[in-house]
């Protein structure tokens, strides 16, 4: 084969660098749009008009009555690397507007037709700068700026053909839009195309609360509104302060497609793959399968710890301490989620349900137990369930007898009296008082809004898994060593995270250290997992500690083991209670966190109110 021919080295000229450049900031017309709007919002615009034509290809046209450019100014908006936004590194490690970079004016120039069109308030009229020419005229408008692009890629025809056909590159520019909408409800949006208005979200001049609230409703829907929780968390500690807010989506909302997943930081729209995992592992224990939240969170931070200069198109972030960042979104979640809900509909309500604190369960050490005093036997399922569970954590294996293996009316009557809220009258009780019990399997109930249905095995499940995990938070694993320890070649990384992670890979049961530089073995690993292969079983846990908090792990461990054993240990389908039994039921329901869904993330109870039951026999027509 032949050598190729060489070539001398040369400086390209400044328009194929813009065209290259242009290829990491304009992907479709969406891209134009994110970073027009960016500048409009930079400028200070209340209103903000997007007009396009052919999903974007053939027109995007962005209006706004923001302060405007200066006529002597406009030449040089064009340029590479020119902007008003930065002046200086210390500027740029903790950048505070949406653009900075001085990239996309000049890149959209390089690859459409373009021109700009602004006013200042000092100035007598406007200017309109064509952006292939480079003539400066002057133009009629108001104060503001408007950035007119007409076909998209006629400069680099080769980009034109991998768009996809107008209605998605539609789809796409909306979507652009709604992102920032959702991040400044001060401002109003609105999308035009082929002269038809397409969405519409008017500024709103209240409160910041009340102004997001009412912004959430009209770009997520009333059943987004309705349907979801507020979410407040300042994280607590020495370390930096980290703020997350907003609304979150319950259990009941989520949907197959992650499409209504919005998450900001410090105002930003980002996609980033630590806060995505931060809100699946908070949903993780009240979600069914594989279904996908809704939320719309708020990361506020200091803009020094978190860096937004990675990509050209300034969606992705990296935290100087993504650990803080996980926690902070995981707890905010967790907390908001917690609180059991009772109300309109389907059982729901926006805001969290105050209710008294979880009665205390009866002390297993206690002569009154009934499955002491009798020698209570646990039934097959049980027991095997106990075996496991006395396996892996010895010292606890008397509490989870005591919660799983005693029969359900003695310890659901004695909750009874101490379950029922003192401080609200019986007519107030957000599940109701109990008035029958359907199949052996459902509970009904009557409250103020109507009827409330209970699955009393789920929610009893949940009850017990709520309690298993209060009990067990400092418990380890119980271990058995190996006669023969198993080793293997590791990888830097793996041995990395086998020594970082020493404290977290004991309380899993695991005794895992180097053996050389280049080898780890497998000294000890879970009791119940003594027959398995320890070197896999070590290599994933490895796998998961590497990517994931210590924390995490060891109690995603937990709880699946412990989500089983609740299941054991919960009400069977078709065991009478009696009326007293079910009211403690509901009651204690009322007092334990996570109590709408079971452990599978099913809801364990529903509404039918009055408006509902009287549509199912017509009355009032």
């Amino acid at each position: 084969m032949t050598s190729p021919p060489r070539r001398a080295i040369r400086e390209l000229p400044d328009e194929l660098i813009s065209q290259i450049a242009a290829g990491e900031v304009v992907e479709r017309p969406a891209s134009v749009v994110r970073e027009l709007v960016d500048n409009a919002l930079d400028a200070g615009a209340t209103e903000v008009v997007v007009r396009l034509s052919a999903g974007g290809v053939r027109l995007i046209r962005i209006e706004d009555d923001g302060m405007g450019i200066r006529r002597e100014e406009l030449p040089i908006a064009l340029k590479r690397h020119a902007t008003s936004k930065i002046t200086s590194l210390d500027e740029l490690q903790s950048v505070q507007t949406m653009g900075f970079r001085g990239e996309a004016l000049a890149a959209i120039n390089s690859i459409a037709d373009m021109s700009v069109l602004s006013r200042t308030a000092d100035a007598e009229h406007g200017w309109q700068l064509d952006g292939r020419t480079g003539e400066l005229k002057p133009g009629a408008r108001a104060v503001g700026t408007t950035v007119e692009v007409r076909e998209l890629f006629y400069a680099t025809p080769a980009r034109r053909k991998f768009l996809k056909t107008d209605a998605t590159e539609l789809a796409h520019c909306i979507e652009a839009v709604r992102r920032h909408a959702l991040a400044r409800p001060d401002v109003g949006f609105s999308i035009w195309h082929e002269g038809k208005l397409m969405e519409q979200w008017r500024a709103a001049r209240s409160d910041p609360a009340a102004a997001l609230a009412q912004r959430l409703s009209d770009v997520m829907g009333e059943a987004f509104a309705e349907q979801s929780v507020v979410v407040d968390h300042h994280s607590s500690g020495p370390g930096p302060h980290i703020r997350v807010w907003g609304r979150a989506g319950l259990p009941d909302l989520a949907r197959a497609r992650g499409d209504l997943q919005f998450a900001y930081v410090n105002g930003r729209y980002v996609r980033d793959k630590v806060l995505t995992h931060a809100a699946r592992s908070a949903y993780e224990d009240v979600l069914h399968g594989q279904r996908q939240p809704l939320y719309a969170l708020y990361v506020e931070m200091d803009a020094t710890r978190v860096d937004v200069n990675v990509h050209p198109t300034k969606i992705e972030v990296r935290f100087r301490d993504s650990r803080e960042v996980h926690q902070a979104v995981r707890h905010a979640l967790e907390n908001a989620l917690a609180a059991p809900r009772a109300g309109l509909g389907h059982g729901i309500a926006s805001a969290p349900l105050e209710t008294a604190a979880p009665p205390a369960w009866p002390s297993v050490a206690s002569p009154a137990r009934p499955w002491q005093q009798t020698g209570m036997s646990l039934s097959p399922r049980q027991d095997r369930g106990i075996d496991d569970f006395a396996a892996m954590w010895p010292s606890a294996a008397p509490a989870a007898a005591a919660l799983i293996a005693a029969e359900p009316s003695p310890a659901l009557a004695s909750w009874s009296a101490q379950a029922q809220p003192s401080e609200l009258p019986s007519g107030d009780w957000p599940l109701g008082r109990a008035i029958a019990q359907l199949q052996g399997v459902y509970i009904l109930a009557e409250n103020s809004q109507g009827l409330v249905i209970v699955d009393m095995h789920a929610a009893h499940e949940r009850i017990v898994y709520e309690r298993l995990k209060t009990q067990l938070d400092e418990a380890a694993l119980a271990s058995q060593p190996l006669l023969i320890p198993a080793s293997f070649a590791a990888t830097p990384q793996e041995i990395a995270t086998a020594q970082a992670s020493a404290n977290t890979l004991q309380a899993l049961g695991l005794e895992v250290a180097p053996l050389s530089p280049k080898t780890l073995a497998v000294r000890a690993v879970p009791s119940t997992l003594a027959q398995g292969d320890p070197v896999e079983l070590a290599r994933s846990v490895l796998a998961e500690l590497a990517q994931h908090d210590d924390h995490q792990v060891l109690t995603r461990a937990r709880n699946e083991l412990l989500a089983t054993m609740a299941c054991h240990g919960a009400v069977r389908a078709n065991r009478k209670l009696t009326l007293e039994e079910m009211n403690a039921l509901l009651r204690q329901m009322e007092a334990t966190e996570r109590s709408d869904q079971c452990n599978h993330g099913r809801p364990t109870w529903r509404q039918l109110s009055l408006k509902e039951l009287d549509a199912l026999f017509l009355r009032g027509r």
